[in-house]
């Protein structure tokens, strides 16, 4: 009995340590989070050279072979800074995505891009890995640009805090709604 007990603690403490070390260190979110909080108005961003792509992203939860999952959600707007180079850092990411609330923005997510390059490691933040490489997501981004995308919610999402959409973000309120179809994933 003994040993089916260490057996069974073996298996569950292997199923719940790969959980444990993808959790982000709190004190790393909370600093992000922080340093964001001026962007919470959306002027300040443009200040900061972060510029809107208008289209307000979202998915329907389609599902195409050899292409991202997107769940059922939205994005946003995408602000994108393309003065942002360098590692991927934590309190300072290339784009800050808005959730349109009629006569306003609400910022709602970070996303950090990095461009693919052969040979190029794939990146991590947060203690999490980047999703692709995959193509840009077009027609906002040109679907030459293979990159690795990682998506971190500063409002709350049931589907996670790192998943792409969020079901709880709308694009109701858009002047420009944008349905799009999953991004092809690319070999690394």
């Amino acid at each position: 009995m003994k040993g089916v007990l260490t057996v069974a603690s073996c298996i569950v403490l292997a199923l719940v340590t790969p959980l444990l070390a993808a959790e982000p260190d709190k004190a790393q979110v909370d600093s992000m989070r922080k340093g964001l909080s001026k962007y919470e108005d959306w002027q300040a961003a443009v200040r900061d050279l972060y510029f809107s792509t208008e289209g307000c992203v979202h998915y329907d939860g389609m599902k195409m072979a050899g292409h991202m999952d997107y769940p059922k959600g939205t994005m946003g707007v995408h602000f994108v800074n393309l003065t942002v180079t360098g590692e991927p850092d934590p309190n300072k990411p290339n784009v800050l995505v808005y959730e349109p609330t009629g006569d306003n923005l609400r910022l709602v997510a970070a996303e950090w891009l990095v461009p693919y390059k052969p040979g190029l490691k794939r990146p991590t933040l947060l203690g999490q890995d980047f999703q692709g490489p995959m193509e840009g997501h077009y027609p906002l981004i040109n679907k030459e640009f293979i990159h690795y995308d990682l998506h971190a919610w500063l409002v709350d999402n049931p589907n996670g805090m790192f998943s792409p959409t969020n079901p709880k973000v709308t694009c109701d309120k858009a002047e420009f709604p944008m349905l799009e179809q999953p991004t092809k994933m690319m070999p690394e």
